[in-house]
């Protein structure tokens, strides 16, 4: 009898005490292209494999879903929204564009996918932010301020953050570029990372969702 009472004393008490239960790591997940699966690389060097490890390194509890797919543009994005992001996800990084740019689509055409992922995403109710491109300069600049516009226009209307350029410091550095002068090495991988981390602790609020002391 002792040992049942005691046993119903520790179920209630574990009951009581929702704080004891282990909370689920925050879920993002990064909806990109080639640069985003890894190119090249291996998975563990991609470089949202990377940015999870330094979050995580951090006491962020986190889990960073790599959704990216080779050759794909924002169009390619939106058509598979649905079964690449779930809806149990916590937040979207949304790192396409570079393929857009350059197969010289249209920016209205890049502009209307975005957008169309962007409200998707907020029927869902999940937050989300922009890592942003920048077309190349062979294209002249009419094309390059339509093209370029569009991403900062886009956060602002929906009030999303905006990281202006996921290459920054690492696009047309032949030291952080595999030999197609187009995707990063596991140094320029590393290097997105880096400047990434910043930028999405604040994006998702991270800093008070941590897996205990480092």
């Amino acid at each position: 009898m002792l040992t049942r009472r005691l046993a119903l004393l520790a179920l209630s008490a574990a009951l009581a005490s929702p704080a004891l239960a282990q909370a689920k790591p925050v879920s993002l997940v990064i909806l990109g292209d080639s640069i985003t699966a890894g190119f090249g690389l291996p998975k563990a060097q991609a470089f949202p494999s990377v940015l999870e490890a330094l979050l995580r390194k951090r006491g962020i509890d986190i889990r960073l879903v790599n959704a990216g797919v080779s050759g794909d543009t924002l169009s390619g994005g939106l058509a598979r929204l649905d079964w690449s992001v779930p809806k149990t996800a916590d937040g979207v990084l949304i790192a396409l564009g570079g393929n857009d740019m350059l197969s010289a689509t249209d920016p209205k055409i890049s502009r209307a996918a975005l957008e169309k992922i962007l409200l998707t995403l907020r029927a869902r109710g999940q937050k989300a932010a922009v890592l942003g491109m920048r077309a190349g300069a062979n294209w002249g600049g009419d094309y390059a301020k339509r093209f370029d516009a569009l991403f900062p226009d886009l956060a602002k209307q929906f009030a999303v953050p905006l990281y202006p350029f996921l290459l920054e410091g690492v696009a047309l550095d032949a030291r952080l570029n595999q030999s197609d002068g187009i995707h990063p090495n596991a140094e320029g991988a590393k290097l997105i990372a880096g400047r990434l981390v910043p930028f999405v602790t604040k994006a998702f609020a991270l800093d008070a969702v941590t897996s205990g002391p480092v």
